[in-house]
């Protein structure tokens, strides 16, 4: 279907602006320019909000809890921010989260993994499988119940998502009961239909994506990496339940559904929802796009489910 009409008003926006060539950009003009990058959210009450630090693999790592203020001990959320390994933070996702512990009931946690190309791969999702088994170990002082915990991710998040229940599944645990992904990051490829169909002048180009992952591995070969590249598992079996949302104008469309497919195949219960007229990242714009309510009221309906 054509472009939702309140899509294509925030892209016009976007396209308007003055964007210089990402190879000639380095990482830290990138995120100034993506900080200025203001998006509106709307306000979400009922929530105590709280920053905290504990030990990482690399050292402190931050983690923001979105609490519901009714009810606990009661499930958990980890929750790992998009932005191409490279760029985002606690605030660029911050109405993402607090609509997410709002919707769901749950306790989200957001975490602040370290970044490329600072910290190449794996540092990421190793600070974020470290945060995860860091709160079920800690799960009494937090007032949260350890059997009732979940992972969440938006693009670069999700494929961190995906990362934490292989790993979870590997290592012995923590056990995860349902993953959701908006948008997923799984594949270390540039050669889909979709990448073909909307490599530009949809909010997220394969221009950026090689840009993000040239800066993400350490070497190209780390993209065979099923860590890094989810889509390339031997195995689908044992990974934990999941909700899979993608848009039609993402590059990222087709990885993403392939991985929802690949999991369906393995007898995994996932569900799969593409949201026709949409573009990469439309999730987190709650403002302006009706689309993006929907999308989250979905994810968060589907967390309640899985957590009860």
């Amino acid at each position: 279907m054509p472009l939702d009409p309140q899509a294509k008003a925030v892209l016009d926006q976007v396209n308007a602006l003055p964007m210089p060539p990402m190879s000639t950009l380095e990482p830290g003009h990138y995120r100034e320019m993506v900080a200025q990058m203001i998006v509106p959210s709307p306000e979400v009450t009922g929530l105590d909000v709280r920053d905290l630090h504990i030990p990482g693999p690399g050292g402190e790592l931050p983690l923001r809890l979105y609490r519901p203020l009714d009810g606990e001990p009661g499930p958990a959320v980890m929750f790992f921010h998009g932005g191409g390994f490279v760029i985002g933070d606690f605030e660029s996702h911050d109405g993402l989260c607090r609509l997410l512990a709002q919707r769901s009931g749950a306790l989200v946690i957001a975490v602040n993994y370290r970044l490329a190309p600072e910290a190449p791969f794996p540092a990421a999702p190793e600070d974020c499988y470290a945060a995860t088994c860091w709160v079920a170990e800690h799960a009494k002082d937090l007032g949260i119940d350890p059997t009732r915990l979940a992972v969440a991710g938006d693009s670069a998040g999700g494929n961190l998502a995906i990362a934490v229940g292989q790993l979870a599944a590997e290592r012995g645990g923590p056990t995860v009961r349902h993953q959701l992904l908006f948008y997923p990051v799984t594949d270390h490829g540039f050669d889909t239909p979709s990448y073909h169909a909307n490599h530009e002048g949809y909010l997220l180009s394969r221009e950026m994506m090689q840009w993000f992952w040239g800066h993400y591995l350490r070497r190209p070969e780390d993209g065979d990496n099923p860590l890094a590249s989810p889509l390339r598992c031997n195995s689908f079996e044992g990974l934990p339940p999941a909700t899979v949302i993608t848009a039609e104008y993402d590059p990222l469309r087709d990885e993403g559904e392939d991985f929802a497919r690949r999991l369906q195949a393995a007898g995994v219960e996932t569900q799969l929802s593409r949201y026709d007229g949409m573009f990469h990242g439309f999730a987190s714009m709650l403002v302006a796009l009706d689309a993006a309510g929907r999308a989250v009221a979905e994810g968060a309906e589907a967390l309640r489910r899985a957590l009860t």
